[in-house]
């Protein structure tokens, strides 16, 4: 049986900076019909930087979502239309300060398909040389350097929260055993 949707129809609900929102009238396999509520999002880039003694430089900031303070890798938003391994490289620099000579891309990941159209895509970084941080306006962060393995278990532990950051850690770890 095929389980495709098929759209009928969509309404614009909201047009954002960021995101976009609309509904799609859709027709199930079973031939009835059903709304989604789908999201929108140009996509974001994750870089795990990990030096040669296997440390990790990792970021703390405050995330409105989850109201706490999240421990995760480097991150940024795409623009619509950029290159997600030049944002990785721009957000690697703009966070920590350093950049890397080498990047290996450890996939693209959907943040939460059942509603959003968001795709992270993730690279470990290594060859790192400082070259000093750069922020954006209104960002604040704490950069700290862990140890692989320790991060692997805290992953393991339930002791990170973040999702992009999770699977960088366990890719990363699967990579650099």
């Amino acid at each position: 049986m095929e389980f495709e949707e098929k759209t009928l129809s969509t309404e614009p609900i909201f047009d954002g900076r960021v995101i976009k929102v609309r509904v799609e009238k859709v027709e199930l396999p079973d031939g009835r019909t059903s709304s989604r509520e789908l999201i929108a999002h140009p996509g974001g880039v994750g870089v795990i930087a990990v030096t040669d003694d296997r440390q990790v430089f990792m970021v703390t900031q405050y995330r409105i979502a989850a109201r706490s303070m999240m421990l995760e890798i480097p991150a940024g938003k795409l623009e619509y239309g950029e290159n997600p391994l030049e944002c990785g490289k721009r957000e690697l620099i703009e966070e920590t300060g350093y950049k890397a000579e080498e990047f290996t891309h450890l996939g693209a990941y959907y943040a939460t398909p059942g509603y959003c159209e968001e795709v992270l895509n993730i690279y470990l970084a290594r060859g790192l040389s400082f070259v000093g941080q750069h922020l954006d306006e209104g960002e604040f962060l704490n950069v700290k350097k862990y140890d692989l393995d320790a991060l692997y278990d805290m992953v393991m532990n339930n002791e990170i929260h973040d999702a992009k950051t999770a699977i960088a850690i366990l890719k990363a770890k699967a990579v650099l055993g």
